[in-house]
């Protein structure tokens, strides 16, 4: 079913999302049954400011913030061709909350209980020492055993009890623009922040990545978590928000967490979208759709980061080569809608990229 988004062409769709509950570290037993909050959580945008870190990443030697890659994507200019028409290019990655910590390892490597709480989906070892190389020694909760990517975002909160996303979660990687057959996969090692904890509530509105903001009920488009959210066991607090996917080439990580990424522009003269000349590799679009599981009155619901509009989100890629590569030609190349095993029901003659394990055959 289409969605609407503020930027980005129609061709950007979302599916369901069934999420997870869990506890401060721990899965829950009873979704119902309160978690205990931080020691301390910090407030507004305490230890999340988006600026250089005081601690270098193991990553980082020279502690300038940047992580070249190795090697870097050269003499790749940003695609124009149009491919045949497909509604569809994407697939889910289906991934359980872990734990939750107050801590971040893009932005406050090698500094736990640094940063506001997070919580944390994939892989089950993120903290603040997480390295690619960690990662990629970690299990996850993803389905696919491949996707030892970490997730995370601010933990949210009902007064002080935390509030986590029941259920596996679906985060939709997509192509971002229009040939989607120029779509690559993400290089192992690569992070970014989405959005930011400092930015104002018209920020957060006028965000390329804004889709629906808060949404609850029938209600859209909200900066500030919905006032008319409807008390019925069913409803959920939800935000969908998407992730830039144009990629500089050349770094894994910046100083800002931010600029080796991109979000796609308009190729002028066109409806089409286009990776910017600075930033000309495409790679898959992460869009997060998020569910909450809160309802009725609204007005002690906060973010870890601090208001609603503090909504931001990081990733940092640990995928298995062989089974990313897998999904990406098969479902965003191949211009299938597919759940996590990489199969689309619509085009069942097209087949699976992975098996029933979730693997590669």
């Amino acid at each position: 079913m289409p969605r609407r988004s503020k930027v980005l062409s129609g061709t950007l769709v979302a599916s369901a999302l069934l999420l997870t509950s869990i506890g401060i570290g721990a899965v829950a037993a009873n979704a119902d049954t309160p978690a205990p909050a931080p020691a301390a959580a910090p407030a507004a945008s305490a230890g999340h400011s988006m600026a250089v870190s005081t601690a270098a990443s193991p990553e980082d030697p020279d502690g300038d913030g940047y992580i070249p890659a190795n090697p870097p994507v050269t003499g790749v200019t940003p695609s124009t061709e149009e491919p045949p028409h497909r509604y569809f290019h994407e697939f889910q990655a289906n991934c359980s909350v872990t734990h939750t910590a107050p801590d971040d390892p893009i932005v406050f490597p090698q500094q736990p209980g640094k940063s506001h709480d997070h919580t944390f989906m994939g892989n089950t070892t993120t903290d603040a020492n997480s390295t690619t190389a960690s990662l990629d020694a970690g299990s996850t909760t993803c389905l696919a055993p491949g996707d030892r990517s970490a997730y995370w975002m601010p933990t949210m909160y009902d007064g002080d009890r935390p509030v986590l996303p029941v259920g596996p979660q679906t985060i939709y990687y997509k192509a971002g623009v229009t040939d989607y057959t120029s779509v690559r996969p993400f290089p192992k090692g690569l992070r970014y922040v989405v959005g930011g904890p400092m930015q104002s509530a018209q920020e957060f509105r006028d965000h390329p990545g804004f889709v629906e903001g808060w949404e609850c009920g029938d209600s859209f488009f909200n900066v500030d978590f919905p006032t008319d959210c409807p008390e019925r066991p069913e409803v959920q607090v939800n935000i969908r928000f998407q992730a830039p996917s144009c990629w500089d080439g050349k770094n894994l990580d910046t100083p800002d967490h931010k600029s080796h990424m991109a979000y796609p522009v308009v190729n002028p003269g066109t409806n089409n979208n286009i990776c910017p000349a600075d930033h000309p590799v495409a790679l898959p679009m992460i869009e997060f759709k998020m569910a909450f599981p809160v309802n009725g009155d609204l007005s002690q619901v906060r973010l870890a980061s601090g208001a609603s509009h503090s909504f931001h989100y990081d990733f940092f890629n640990a995928w298995d080569e062989a089974t990313l590569d897998a999904m990406v030609g098969h479902c965003i190349v191949g211009g299938l809608q597919c759940d996590a095993r990489g199969y689309d029901q619509t085009h069942p003659e097209a087949g699976a990229a992975l098996n029933e394990d979730y693997e590669l055959p």
